[in-house]
């Protein structure tokens, strides 16, 4: 009967031919030494996640695993900072937390409209609210900067409400129009 390729290893390694039980457990010493030197070669992992992120086989024991149950606030904020979305969550709250940003007394009479290029867009309830906020300009911004960070609200636009437009409308003439109206 021909000798297999592995069987011939194993033999010609023992020394003189072998048969029945003593070629098995040849051949089963040397495949138990070849899987010791490959295991020997791999460099030890630790953790109970590899560096691809594949869980590894077997129970981590007590403490805390990434396989536990997370808050869900944890993973949010996980997302949010692999993804670079801290910047536009600053300037949503923002808008979000305007009563808790400037103080309910303000938040009453005064309402963030846009922010574009760190210049924050705030709509007074009258002039005189607006002209109030600008010289408060500089305590708000300090108060939205320890509220949603430095460098998300750089200046303050403030202005009064919106007068009505009297240039458009369905009886609106195109061109000069008479000058004797006022007069």
């Amino acid at each position: 009967m021909p000798e297999e390729p592995a069987e011939k290893g194993a033999a010609a390694a023992s020394g003189p031919e072998q048969t029945g039980p003593q070629l098995a457990r040849a051949v089963l010493d040397a495949a138990l030494a070849k899987r010791r030197a490959a295991q020997q070669a791999r460099p030890r992992r630790t953790g109970s996640f590899e560096s691809d992120g594949k869980r590894l086989r077997g129970y981590s024991g007590p403490g805390p695993d990434p396989r536990d149950p997370q808050l869900f606030g944890a993973v949010l904020e996980r997302i949010m900072k692999q993804r670079g979305w801290q910047k536009p969550a600053a300037e949503a709250t923002v808008f979000g937390a305007w009563e808790k940003v400037v103080g309910p007394d303000i938040a009453k009479h005064s309402n963030p409209v846009k922010l574009e290029g760190g210049v924050l867009t705030v709509e007074a309830e009258s002039t005189a609210w607006a002209t109030q906020l600008r010289l408060l300009a500089a305590t708000l911004l300090r108060n939205i900067a320890k509220e949603v960070g430095h460098n998300v609200v750089t200046r303050l636009n403030i202005h009064g409400p919106a007068a009505p437009s009297w240039n458009r409308g369905p009886r609106r003439v195109q061109g000069r129009g008479p000058r004797d109206t006022y007069g």
